[in-house]
């Protein structure tokens, strides 16, 4: 997993971090579905821009073991 991705038991109850920062992983994903990555660079200068190769990983390896159900018959 990507080093940029961090978890503690104090800081967000344990959720998957950005470099042991106090902004998780879905935040930023949040973020990223709604804005441009300039913009939330401009608003949260401490992320960087790798930051958002390293959730867009982590949420990618997440969701590849992912069990699909069909919906209804």
């Amino acid at each position: 997993m990507n080093s940029r991705i961090t978890f503690e038991a104090g800081k967000l109850g344990g959720k998957a971090c950005v470099r042991g920062l106090r902004i998780s992983v879905s935040q930023v994903l949040a973020m990223m579905a709604t804005m441009k990555q300039e913009e939330i660079l401009e608003n949260y200068p401490y992320l960087e821009r790798d930051d958002f190769s390293a959730c867009l990983e982590y949420a990618s390896r997440r969701l590849d073991g992912e069990e699909v159900y069909p919906i209804g018959a």
